[in-house]
Formats: structure tokens, sequence, C-alpha cells
């Protein structure tokens, strides 16, 4: 099924899954889609590797982990960040290195204190080769972090490859 990209969201200079500047970062990148769903797109190094060849799966946990959180973002009009209170991660199938992996995720209950969502690791031919379950506590940035979006590079970055619409099993 094809959907359409609503948004792009931020990247920041050095966090492992969205840091742009971090050499053994993921660099991913995270659109908001028209079904209430984010999508994240990465492409794995030899340096996130388990077995020779494939994706540790800690590195898988945490993008979903990652994704899951931030799909709280597209849901409303002012910024809501979390911390992860609980995660549950089901492999299903070895993630290659060697392709560009999709996550998608979705909220599935959100109340005035918590957030939970539920998400899937894509391989190339759409099939799901990691699940996960998270829930998370809201808290403002400023109890989270000391974080200036300015010092952090806290921005969209376009890029010519970033979809229009992107088809998803």
């Amino acid at each position: 099924m094809n959907y359409r990209v609503i948004k792009k969201q931020q990247n920041s200079k050095m966090c492992m899954v969205c840091g742009l500047k971090n050499p053994f970062g993921l660099k991913s990148a995270f659109y908001e889609l028209e079904n209430n769903e984010l999508l994240a797109v990465f492409k794995p190094m030899e340096e996130h590797q388990s077995y020779p060849n494939l994706l540790h799966g800690g590195v898988s946990s945490a993008m979903l982990d990652e994704t899951i959180g931030r799909a709280i973002m597209g849901t409303s009009s002012e910024m809501i960040w979390g911390v992860t209170t609980e995660l549950g991660v089901k492999f299903r199938k070895p993630v290659p290195l060697d392709q560009e992996l999709r996550i998608r995720a979705r909220i599935t209950r959100n109340t005035s204190r918590l957030f939970e969502g539920s998400g899937e690791l894509l391989l190339e031919d759409g099939t799901v080769a990691v699940e996960a379950y998270g829930k998370y506590m809201k808290m403002p940035l400023s109890k989270i972090a000391d974080f200036d979006e300015e010092e952090q590079e806290w921005k969209v970055i376009p890029n010519p490859d970033d979809p229009e619409t992107v088809s998803l099993p």
C-alpha cells in the first residue's frame, strides 16, 4: 500500500540513531505518514554487526525504541518527549547489513502521562524481521537532558532522496 509522507522529522548531531555527525551512528531519517505511522529509514554499516554481515540485535532494538518513541511527535501539534519505561522485542529473521532497512511504528495508547506503541523492522522485500512494543513516560525535554536545540543541531535536513510517498506492506 502507498502512503503519502506528511513531514520529515528532525535529526541531531550526535545521537546514535539520528545523529548525522556521529561517525558510528545510523544516520536514520524519520517520516510522518498520512496513516499516522512513522517510518524510519537507515542503512547499517559494518560497525553495526554482530555475526558477520548481520545487524546486531541491540541495534535493531535501539532503532525500534527510537522510532516508536518518536511516533508520538506526529500525533500532536506540541512537541511530546518520552522516556522508555518498557521495551519488548521479538526477533523473527536475521537482519542483513547490505540493504536499506525500514521501521514502521505507531502509537497504540496515549494517556496524559504515558504512551505506548508498536513497530516492525522490515527487510527490503517487506518481510518483518523484528517486532517491538514500547511504553514511554511523557516528560518535558528539560527534565530528560540538558538539550540545546541549536548546539545539538536539532533540525530537519532536507535530502533530495526524501520520498513523497512510500510503499509498505
